[in-house]
């Protein structure tokens, strides 16, 4: 039987507006991110600056962003999400005015590579879905992560043709110039994401008070979180790598070139059904055999799109497939951890699992060039990052996740 608590729809609660808040930020940040790939030819011919450099630079932002990212979700635990999307929207814009200019390898990875890294790690999930998984009750919290993120899924769907669109009109400059003011005017939303119900708050203060350090320890004995983390890293690698590389590939296969964006964009559109999706399944079913079944699907698709003759229409399937996946693990993963050890340090603990996301993001986008200016070919990374699949669904149905519980004066953990 329901209790008025689980019965209470999301909308009569102030969650809905972290949700609405958190949606809007992560469509900024993570529609930015995702435009980088169209702009790598550019770059290239424009500029002069290798394949490889350039996608150096992007695999940089990846690894800076999961190097930043507990950083960054110890700071809102602390000091509140505001101020820290603030820092972190300036950061972003920072890096893309200053990736405008670069025509130098140094610049291009100082601008896009380390300031925008730092922003999105400040304007992301680790920020941002901890402050919906705050806000939330646990009977609703897979549910409002799963629509953060599917409503963070707008900035893709969007921007990635307006970036398309103003970059063919007015050039790079004017194309990177608009996303910085875009980012920008995110920032006061941030603003809304330390609303809190006050049952969630009460609920949230009962929760075992623990000292970060000690609380980053148990995490890390614990074998489901290391698990959890290591499944991590394929979801990262194989993103990173299709995000980054796709449109140049698909150039490769002599398809039209307009077709690289509108699929980055189908798999923004896809992705808002897919999270959407996944934080609903979470709510019902054991979120680590979601993830796994999620892996195991991505990675099937991954491998028949390579292996089968390309086509618009095979190009189109694959976004499809690709999206209702994408990033559908967030809530999931965010949601697992909020389950095990609570939403008190959700930020940090989150950030220290999601480094493990953005080293695999760093060399799915970096190796992608690698291989590419070694060999002329992406063969062998796409056969990677199918298998990888494989392997994260392996690491996470095993997961444990009941809630663990530190023992007083111990270091142990205890299942309830």
């Amino acid at each position: 039987m329901q209790t008025a608590q689980t019965a209470r729809p999301l909308s009569g609660n102030p969650a809905i507006w972290v949700v609405v808040a958190a949606a809007l930020i992560l469509s900024a940040a993570m529609g930015i991110r995702q435009t980088f790939g169209l702009f790598i030819n550019p770059f290239s011919f424009d500029r002069g600056l290798p394949v490889t450099q350039i996608a150096f630079a992007i695999a940089v932002h990846n690894l800076v962003w999961g190097v930043a990212q507990p950083f960054a979700g110890a700071a809102a635990d602390r000091y509140g999400s505001a101020p820290v999307v603030a820092f972190g929207a300036a950061a972003v814009a920072a890096g893309l005015a200053l990736a405008t200019a670069a025509h130098s390898p140094v610049m291009l990875i100082l601008g896009m590579g380390v300031l925008v890294g730092i922003g999105i790690s400040c304007t992301s999930f680790g920020v941002v879905l901890a402050a919906v998984g705050r806000a939330a009750t646990p009977q609703r919290r897979s549910m409002a992560l799963g629509l953060a993120s599917a409503g963070g899924s707008v900035g893709q769907v969007v921007l990635v043709p307006f970036a398309q669109i103003l970059r063919e009109s007015a050039g790079v400059s004017a194309s990177l110039w608009g996303l910085a003011v875009l980012m920008l005017l995110a920032a006061p939303l941030g603003l809304l994401l330390d609303r809190r119900a006050p049952g969630e708050a009460a609920a949230a203060a009962q929760e075992p008070a623990m000292p970060l350090k000690q609380a980053v320890r148990h995490a890390c004995r614990h074998r489901g979180y290391c698990l959890l983390t290591l499944g991590f890293f394929t979801c990262g690698f194989q993103l990173a790598f299709i995000a980054t590389h796709l449109p140049g590939y698909l150039v490769l296969c002599h398809m039209p070139i307009g077709l690289g964006a509108t699929a980055l964009a189908l798999i923004g559109l896809f992705n808002m059904a897919g999270s959407w999706a996944c934080g609903w399944l979470g709510g019902r079913y054991r979120q680590q055999h979601v993830l796994g079944w999620l892996y195991l699907i991505r990675g099937a698709a991954i491998a028949a799109f390579f292996l089968l003759p390309k086509s618009t229409l095979s190009v189109v399937l694959f976004a499809a497939v690709m999206g209702l996946t994408w990033l559908g693990t967030v809530p999931l993963t965010s949601g697992l951890v909020a389950k095990v050890f609570g939403t008190r340090h959700l930020g940090t603990l989150f950030g220290v699992c999601f480094l493990s996301h953005q080293v695999g993001s760093f060399l799915g986008a970096w190796l992608g060039g690698l291989v590419f200016d070694l060999t002329g070919s992406y063969t062998p990374v796409w056969a990677a990052t199918a298998l990888a699949g494989l392997v994260a669904a392996l690491l996470h149905f095993p997961i444990d996740d009941r809630a663990a519980v530190p023992v007083p004066g111990t270091a142990a953990l205890v299942q309830r």
